[in-house]
């Protein structure tokens, strides 16, 4: 979500770890030693969760609202500063200006960033709206690897595919442009999103998949499924969870979390807001908390907004404060949930990813290209992102070789075509991506086992 001026008949819809891990660091957060915490972040924290909002960049001169987010928050999501049409306005030209604040406000803080969202049908921008096809496919692909890569190290979890599954008993993708483009876009975006910030958790976000028995829930479900049995990277399912009177929070709530977990994946409770007041909303609350608290993979709650005023359905007063500031019953039935959680070792280790460079030392010519490597290594494998740039001429397919060390192995791409697995490989374009202007450059990537010592890329013209 989304816009605070929200289309009506959306109203109806119905760490692990604590520890935060930049460039392979642990930062442990320990709860108080005796006593129940006093906030929500140091109350999630005590069994190693997280208690995150909405930020706007806009209220961040309000000096309440800033204080509260100061106070209880330890995960700070960018309500639409980091979403296609405010992160790239004009094709190619990129604005990270109000992402920037609410990132930096929020990390002076000590606090962790959710980034939302890298591509969604919806909030594109107007050159993007217009588009179709192989170029829409390449300008999607181009917008997550520059916006991943900008804030790549600093975003916790990337909302990476934002609500593409349509509403109703299909069960079924949503049509929209993005879906056009090839039943494969959300797999290529992940992939460009893992090749361009390995370190974030990648997530898929979407709404009215809260209820298990929902065809929706099911959809999403199976993509998980099948993501998590071929290799593609997905890290974490976000549930908006957005709940009214006519979609109440539903009974088997615990039941769609854990069944989520189940497949590998954390689950994220990424929207939280439940229109209501008093003792009833204040049970619906403790109820969604206890849920997440009784699912071992559900590492975090986030509420979309912090005061009643702030929110996207004020007029429902569905978040934990109201327009004063005040708390609510809701927050304290949230808190006393929280505080009640048995606590965890919030202790954590991680393995560092090292990056590199290759560059190839060609000269394209006209006609020609060059391509260069970016790879993120551990022990035993890497991911390579290689970038193919056209000389002074357009090319209308590209073909890109090189040898791999004795022992490595090729054991999936994106966004092109291979011929071999190891020693020589020749990647060559897709559809999409074979027509390139004059220094312009296209992506694709591939995951091996094994070491990427001397990796050097040739790229030709086809």
């Amino acid at each position: 979500m989304k816009l605070t001026a929200r289309s009506v008949s959306r109203v109806a819809l119905a760490a692990t770890v604590v520890a935060a891990t930049t460039g392979g660091v642990a930062f442990l957060v320990t709860a108080p030693a005796s006593g129940a915490a006093s906030t929500l972040a140091a109350a999630a924290q005590q069994s190693g969760r997280y208690f995150g909002t909405a930020v706007a960049a806009g209220r961040l001169g309000d000096s309440t609202y800033v204080n509260i987010l100061n106070r209880e928050f330890d995960m700070v999501t960018a309500e639409n500063e980091m979403k296609m049409d405010a992160t790239e306005p004009n094709q190619n030209q990129f604005s990270y200006g109000s992402g920037d604040r609410i990132l930096n406000q929020a990390r002076n803080q000590g606090k962790r960033v959710r980034g939302h969202a890298l591509a969604w049908h919806a909030q594109q921008p107007g050159w993007m709206q217009r588009m179709e096809g192989s170029s829409l496919r390449q300008a999607m692909l181009n917008h997550v690897t520059q916006v991943a890569t900008y804030y790549r190290g600093k975003i916790y979890a990337w909302d990476v595919v934002n609500e593409a599954f349509a509403d109703g008993s299909s069960g079924a993708r949503r049509d929209s442009n993005l879906q056009r483009s090839g039943n494969d876009w959300i797999e290529a975006a992940f992939r460009a999103a893992r090749a361009a910030d390995p370190g974030a958790k990648l997530c898929y976000n979407d709404y009215n998949t809260d209820d298990w028995t929902h065809a929706k829930t099911q959809g999403v479900y199976r993509m998980v499924q099948d993501f998590k049995s071929r290799g593609v990277p997905i890290d974490c399912v976000g549930l908006q969870s957005h709940f009214n009177s006519q979609s109440p929070v539903p009974s088997n709530y615990q039941t769609t979390l854990q069944n989520f977990a189940n497949l590998g994946v954390d689950v994220q409770i990424t929207e939280l807001d439940i229109e209501g007041s008093g003792s009833a909303q204040a049970d619906n609350f403790r109820r969604v908390t206890e849920a997440c608290l009784a699912v071992a993979r559900c590492t975090g709650i986030t509420v979309w907004g912090i005061r009643d005023t702030d929110s996207w359905r004020a007029y429902g007063t569905p978040l934990l404060f109201d327009g004063s500031g005040n708390k609510k019953a809701a927050y304290n039935s949230t808190l006393n949930a929280l505080n009640a959680a048995s606590p965890t070792d919030t202790t954590t280790t991680t393995t560092t990813t090292t990056t590199t460079t290759t560059t190839t030392s060609q000269d394209p010519g006209p006609g020609g290209c060059t391509a260069t490597a970016s790879l993120n290594t551990w022990n035993g494998g890497f991911v390579a992102s290689i970038r193919v740039t056209a000389g002074s001429s357009a090319l209308n397919g590209w073909s890109v070789s090189l040898t791999l060390p004795s022992g490595t192995t090729v054991t999936n791409q994106w966004s092109a075509n291979r011929s071999g697995n190891s020693g020589p490989v020749t990647f060559t374009n897709v559809d999409y991506n074979g027509s390139v202007a004059p220094g312009r450059s296209v992506e694709f990537g591939f995951q091996a086992t094994g070491s990427a010592t001397g990796l050097s890329p040739t790229c030709a013209a086809r």
